[in-house]
């Protein structure tokens, strides 16, 4: 799957933020729903958004990730 297909990052819509085609929902907001424990169908259900819509959401999640750079701050 591509996420490409499912995401858009358009700054008329959410500022800017990455969000489901079609829709105003974003990413940030499946991801953290999952991350908080929410099951795939809570997820689907609550925000109205497909399997793929969320495999998309943490497909793109994942790919940011894997292209960023974290810089360990003393502590």
């Amino acid at each position: 799957m591509d996420w490409r297909d499912q995401i858009e990052i358009n700054l008329n819509i959410k500022g800017g933020k990455p969000v489901i085609k079609g829709t105003r929902v974003p990413v940030q907001v499946v991801v953290d729903a999952m991350a908080g424990g929410a099951s795939l169908e809570e997820v689907t259900e609550a925000y109205a958004v497909t399997v793929e819509q969320v495999q998309a959401c943490l497909a793109f999640t994942a790919e940011i990730l894997r292209e960023e750079q974290f810089l360990a701050m003393p502590g």
